[in-house]
């Protein structure tokens, strides 16, 4: 009785909805069902997790959704699972993820406070780069978890989390400096975990990239200023 409820709910919502914009001169427009409107996290994963639009799912051991707190603040997006991911089922939990958890701690976030998730769900053969067409399958699942979640940040870790997200293809170096919006969502940009586990002269910038980050959070929440150095 209650989801009949729901259900007529939505649909006067979405037929006031339409009746409004047609009011307006738009004869079409995408009106989402009532499935849409109430979907989880857990309704977009068990929608998803069988998933075999690409070549990724025949070499997959887990489907890597996503992982944490579904009504987080920050948001965390990296490019794709690697293999201990890929064997886990839940996103940076190898050496990189490791190191993750201690940029959170050094700028005091809690792991279980955000919500992490990749550009892509399988991991690709020997971690190489996703494919455009990959890409393709798996991003309007990334959206729909942002659009789930609601965060206030993201952060986006990697060349290839930038690229994709936010179509930039220059340097990190340039692109780190810059502000911008996704989704209307602020968001910052930082190096890759596995990038500093190769290359230490990247762990400085993204300390500096997370105290940014750190500080605007405090100040979007109305949080008192914190020591961060």
């Amino acid at each position: 009785m209650v989801l009949n409820r729901s259900s007529r709910l939505a649909n006067d919502i979405r037929r006031l909805y339409f009746q409004q914009i047609k009011s307006l001169g738009e004869e079409e427009l995408y009106i989402p069902q009532a499935s849409e409107i109430f979907m989880t996290l857990e309704d977009l994963y068990n929608k998803t997790k069988n998933c075999a639009e690409c070549p990724l799912c025949e070499s997959r051991t887990n489907y890597v959704f996503g992982a944490g707190n579904p009504k987080a603040d920050l948001m965390l997006i990296g490019e794709a699972p690697g293999r201990d991911e890929d064997l886990k089922g839940e996103p940076f939990v190898g050496r990189a993820g490791q190191l993750l958890d201690k940029i959170l701690k050094s700028v005091n976030f809690e792991r279980e406070e955000v919500y992490i998730a990749n550009i892509l769900k399988c991991r690709p053969p020997n971690n190489r780069d996703p494919q455009p067409d990959e890409v393709e399958h798996c991003l309007p699942i990334l959206n729909k978890q942002i659009d789930l979640i609601k965060p206030r940040i993201i952060l986006c870790m990697g060349r290839i989390a930038v690229q994709y997200l936010l179509g930039e293809k220059g340097s990190l170096t340039k692109i780190r400096e810059k502000d911008y919006e996704y989704k209307g969502i602020r968001v910052f940009v930082t190096y890759h975990p596995a990038a500093l586990l190769r290359s230490a002269q990247y762990k400085r910038p993204t300390w500096e990239d997370v105290k940014r980050l750190r500080r605007y959070y405090l100040k979007i929440m109305n949080m008192p200023d914190e020591k961060l150095d």
